[in-house]
């Protein structure tokens, strides 16, 4: 499932002027419209999920609540509307805002509905593997969150995560606070 394969990729975000923030996928949710009752496709092709009927490898950004942006990756065949979104971020390089949350990194990559269609695989905005070197994930696996309207689809477990990121959205805050917060300074 490309939902868990995400787990450990780079997002990658190259702005105007060259700045270039990067994240690690800490956790995803995956959804097979329109079949699944949580997904967007559910509703049918509207303007807002035509990019999910298209091809693979394409950003779908939408606008939830009038302010957070969140971003999925298209992931089946032209015509069949998968989805996985893209849930937390660990910070590589260029962030320094909260990224645990769907809305929160977005924010702090500088996605919004202007990046709606993009090529994943093109310059702008796109995934990478990491490097060689790189820990790999624990992930983890669980219901998705926010979705109980859903009925029975709310309890498939299609939500993954890096079991040992602080950056999920689920981790406690005291975990977090202790592992993303600059050290405090040594000395009088």
């Amino acid at each position: 499932m490309v939902a868990r394969e995400l787990i450990g990729m780079r997002l990658v975000h190259e702005l105007e002027g060259g700045a270039r923030r990067v994240g690690r996928i800490v956790e995803t949710e995956a959804y097979l419209g329109p079949e699944d009752l949580a997904a967007h496709s559910a509703r049918g092709r509207t303007l807002r999920t035509e990019v999910m009927f298209g091809p693979p490898g394409y950003a779908y950004v939408y606008l939830i609540y009038g302010f957070w942006h969140c971003l999925n990756v298209v992931t089946a065949a032209e015509g069949t509307p998968h989805a996985v979104l893209v849930r937390a971020l660990e910070p590589i390089s260029g962030l320094s805002d909260k990224t645990w949350g769907p809305g929160l990194l977005c924010r702090a990559m500088g996605i919004d509905r202007t990046l709606n269609g993009t090529d994943l695989c093109a310059e702008r905005l796109w995934l990478e593997r990491p490097p060689a070197t790189a820990i790999a994930a624990h992930v983890g696996r669980s219901a998705r969150i926010g979705v109980d309207y859903a009925g029975a689809w709310a309890r498939r477990p299609w939500r993954f995560f890096d079991k040992n990121s602080p950056y999920v959205s689920t981790a406690p805050a005291h975990l977090r606070r202790h592992r993303c917060e600059p050290p405090l300074p040594v000395g009088p």
